[in-house]
């Protein structure tokens, strides 16, 4: 969510009004304020508002829309600007990987955001696959995501379906919620975890402490399941361990599962601005490059490499793979360099 958003501050819940859900009565009591806009407040609006983390009591972020509300409490609404209601279609160029009538498959890269959203509202994945398609995208995902059936982070790169039509997004959905499609990612991750193969369980939901960040959570959350395997192992010119290759297989897909689980092994992404940590790169024996090339990579290193599913029409398996873009294979290359055993 932006910083800059606005939060308007409710007066005190009354006494009479104990135990209502939290939705309904910021619908009532935000109608109530000078200049209200009965279409942007209605009970529907602020339900979205509250899920998506722009409500706060007592500077805590509440998400829950079915909250029963107390006397006395005092509410906090952040309403972030408007988005365009239709995307529009931009040419931004696409590395299609695959495509025909019912779907197409696209290397995304690291920077691009997959569909409009508050701060993004174009240049996203969506308005160029309205430009590469035309009106040809599913319409499920509605006029804000056309098409888009899941999602990766903007600063993610790799691989994404979106349908083209109803009849595919309704069966891709149905995959995805069932957890059967193949999604591997390839992570670049501080120190070596151990052990270097397992698996992490955790419901993640929304950080009490922080909204913008997600953690694993003891309430509220959603069941969330990540494999790892340890491809390869980096150490410095002492032998000490600076970075892990590790190749993680999602079980299900939360929002920033990946990142999340890994930092609860201590072993956050490298580049990582919003779960990671300054590193101390001097106790570290690097050479100039490696470690420039450290300092200089500001997104979490992760990439969608591998995507498998059964066609949603003609029952085929499909199974893609996506090679590490340069920024990533750059950086790995760098580190290899110094001595990949120890002493």
């Amino acid at each position: 969510m932006p910083d800059d958003i606005a939060f308007q501050s409710l007066p005190p819940v009354p006494p009479d009004q104990g135990g209502e859900r939290l939705d309904r009565y910021l619908a009532a009591a935000m109608a109530l304020l000078p200049g209200a806009d009965e279409a942007s407040l209605s009970r529907s609006r602020l339900k979205t508002l509250v899920l998506d983390g722009h409500v706060r009591l007592n500077g805590a972020t509440i998400t829950d829309p079915s909250r029963k509300i107390k006397p006395g409490e005092a509410y906090e609404v952040g309403q972030p600007e408007a988005i365009a209601a239709d995307p529009e279609a931009q040419d931004i160029p696409l590395t299609i990987v695959y495509e025909d009538a019912h779907l197409i498959v696209v290397d995304k890269p690291a920077g691009l955001v997959v569909h409009p959203a508050p701060g993004s509202p174009d240049r996203t994945l969506v308005n160029a696959l309205l430009h590469h398609c035309g009106d040809t995208l599913s319409g499920i995902g509605g006029v804000k995501r056309p098409g888009i059936v899941h999602r990766i982070d903007k600063d993610t790169s790799g691989l994404v379906v979106a349908a083209k039509n109803d009849r595919a997004h309704h069966a891709l959905a149905a995959l995805f919620a069932d957890h059967d499609i193949e999604r591997s990612y390839d992570a670049l991750v501080w120190g070596h975890p151990n052990p270097l193969q397992g698996s992490i369980e955790g419901p993640i939901g929304r950080d009490p402490k922080d909204r913008k960040r997600m953690a694993i959570v003891t309430r509220g959350g959603k069941a969330a399941t990540t494999h790892y395997e340890t491809r390869k192992l980096i150490f410095d010119g002492k032998g000490q361990p600076v970075c892990a290759l590790v190749r993680c297989q999602l079980e299900t897909g939360r929002t920033h599962q990946i990142r999340v689980h890994m930092t609860a092994k201590t072993n956050a992404l490298i580049g990582d601005q919003t779960y990671g940590r300054a590193r101390n790169l001097q106790r570290f024996q690097l050479g100039d490059a490696a470690r420039a090339a450290l300092l200089a990579f500001k997104r979490q290193a992760l990439h969608a490499a591998t995507l498998g599913f059964r066609h949603p029409v003609s029952s085929k398996v499909l199974r893609f793979e996506s090679p590490l873009p340069e920024d990533f294979a750059t950086l790995l290359k760098l580190l290899s360099s110094q001595r990949n055993t120890p002493r």
